[in-house]
């Protein structure tokens, strides 16, 4: 297979996904008539028509839609085989493919790659953020090596290890009737808004759970998308909300929110590693799976278990 077909594959794949066929071809460094053209003689090759206009962009005919889960498979064929001959020739050097979580962004996966790169600096991180549903959908479609996600997901085709139990607090504003004291039951805010991840989010299911648990079901104030958007509309005296660990946790006393302990349900949730368990991984990404199994027992003080 050229390079000038898998390019057309690729600005195929993307204008199937959404892309306009002018982005695709500014992607692909050509032209648009040039791409336009290479994707009509695709259409002839093919048979069928693959794309068709709707308004002012195209979408897949339903043709379309079965070639393009054949050309999802083969491109990721191509790109896993290039990465595994550039292994063999530099075992020292590769791509990991890895996909997390966002509150995890900030602390979690960056402690992970810098220790990882210290060992290996030729090894590069192709990184993608995401929701809890997103992230299984990565690892299924073959997009990402490894996901780093908040519980298991419980699916047949996925294998997932435990990295460490993250502590949960109930974030307040300072101006909380709760806010002096160090710890409350959940309990006590049941009848106060939350501020809530959207669904779809691991700490969203998590909130919803441990709320449960402690008797009721959290009214949403606001259902934002960043951990950052809860603590900033916690701090303003929107609500309140169950926080991930994290460095402002500690803040000072002129800190506007105040973290509290939960005391009558066990306020954490498991943070793990996943991979998709029939899919051989490539030797780089192997490696840093070993590595963040280490580095999180390391830290917890316990033996690292094999993924």
């Amino acid at each position: 297979m050229s390079t000038m077909d898998l390019q057309v594959l690729r600005a195929y794949q993307a204008v199937a996904e959404g892309l306009t066929v002018t982005e695709a071809a500014a992607d692909a460094r050509v032209t648009q008539p040039a791409l336009s053209r290479a994707l009509h003689r695709l259409e002839d090759e093919v048979g069928a028509e693959l794309l068709q206009r709707v308004g002012r962009v195209l979408r897949p005919t339903p043709a379309g839609r079965v070639f393009k889960e054949y050309v999802d498979a083969a491109l990721d064929a191509c790109d896993r085989g290039r990465r595994a001959v550039a292994e063999v020739v530099d075992p020292e050097a590769g791509v990991v493919s890895l996909a997390f979580l966002h509150t995890l962004g900030t602390w979690l996966v960056p402690r992970l790659v810098t220790g990882f790169r210290e060992a290996l600096p030729q090894v590069r991180f192709e990184l993608h953020q995401h929701e809890e549903n997103g992230l299984v959908q990565h690892l299924l479609a073959g997009t990402a090596d490894l996901v780093i996600t908040s519980g298991d997901p419980e699916h047949p085709l996925i294998t997932w290890r435990r990295l460490l139990v993250e502590p949960l607090w109930l974030a307040v504003p300072t101006g909380h009737r709760l806010a002096e004291r160090p710890r409350v039951r959940l309990a006590e805010v049941a009848e106060e808004p939350f501020i809530l991840l959207k669904p779809g989010y691991g700490l969203r299911s998590v909130t919803e759970t441990l709320c449960r648990q402690a008797g009721f079901a959290p009214r949403a104030g606001f259902e934002g998308e960043e951990v950052h958007t809860l603590r900033g509309l916690v701090a303003a005296g929107l609500g309140v909300s169950l926080i991930p660990s994290s460095p402002d946790a500690a803040a000072g006393p002129d800190f506007p929110i105040r973290y509290l302990e939960i005391t009558d349900v066990h306020g954490a949730r498991d943070i793990g590693i996943a991979r998709l368990t029939g899919r051989t991984l490539p030797p780089v990404a192997r490696r840093f799976l070993d590595h963040a199994l280490r580095a999180t027992a390391a830290s917890a003080g316990e033996p690292a278990g094999r993924g």
